[in-house]
C-alpha cells in the first residue's frame, strides 16, 4: 500500500529533519528527501513553493518551535527537570541514532549565510526562541532577568557543543558532563545559590 498524499508534506518536513540531523542543510538534496519520505516528486513545489530553501527553512523552524514549546509549557515544572527532560531527549537521539545524528538546528547554523540564508536565519530563530522561553522560565522561578539570560545562552551554547562532542567521541561523557555541571548552575541559581 503507498503512502497517502495528504501525509506528503509532513513525511517530507520528518525525513528534511532526519537527513540534516545527520548530513546538514548543504548534504540534504531534494532528491534525497523524496527517496526517503516516499513523497511524489510534484509535491516538493506545490508544499513548499520556494522549493529547498522552504522546506529546509519550516523544518528548522518546526525543530526549534518544538523545543521552544517543551520549555514554555514547562508550567510549575522545576527549570531543572525542564533541562532534564531537554538532556535526556538528546541522549536518546544520540544512542538511537548510534551518534550518527545531532541537531537540526545547529547543522542549520553553520551553513554559509551567502548561499542558504534562509536556513540560517531559521536557525538563529530557533535559538533565539529557546534562549527567550528558558530566561522567561529562570525568570519565572525568581532568577534576576540578566541572570536568565546568561544561563539560558550558557545552556543552550553549552548542550549544542556538547551533542557535537558526543557525536564525534561516539560517547554519551560530554553531554553527561555538561548535564552535570548546568544542572548545579540552575539549582542554585533557583534556589538562591551564588553563581561565580
Amino acid at each position: 500500500m503507498s503512502p497517502r498524499r495528504s501525509d506528503a508534506r509532513q513525511r517530507m518536513l520528518d525525513r528534511t529533519s532526519a537527513l540534516i540531523r545527520q548530513r546538514g542543510a548543504s548534504g540534504t538534496s531534494v532528491d534525497d528527501i523524496l527517496a526517503h519520505s516516499g513523497a511524489p516528486r510534484g509535491s516538493v513545489y506545490y508544499y513548499f513553493p520556494r522549493g529547498r530553501s522552504q522546506l529546509i527553512e519550516e523544518t528548522v523552524d518546526r525543530a526549534g518551535d518544538s523545543v521552544a514549546q517543551l520549555i514554555a509549557a514547562a508550567g510549575d515544572v522545576t527549570p531543572v527537570e525542564v533541562f532534564n527532560l531537554f538532556v535526556r531527549a538528546w541522549r536518546d537521539g544520540l544512542v538511537d541514532s548510534d551518534f550518527r545524528s545531532g541537531c537540526p538546528v545547529l547543522a542549520a547554523a553553520i551553513e554559509s549565510s551567502d548561499e542558504e540564508p534562509e536556513t540560517v536565519n531559521a536557525a538563529g530563530r530557533a535559538f533565539s526562541n529557546w534562549c527567550a522561553a528558558l530566561a522567561h522560565l529562570l525568570r519565572r522561578h525568581g532568577v534576576t532577568q540578566a541572570e536568565s539570560r546568561r544561563l539560558a545562552n550558557l545552556v543552550v551554547a553549552a548542550v549544542e557543543g556538547a551533542v557535537v562532542l558526543s557525536r564525534t567521541d561516539r560517547s554519551l561523557q560530554p553531554v553527561d558532563d555538561v548535564g552535570r555541571s548546568l544542572r548545579a548552575l540552575l539549582h542554585d541559581a533557583v534556589t538562591g545559590g551564588q553563581l561565580r
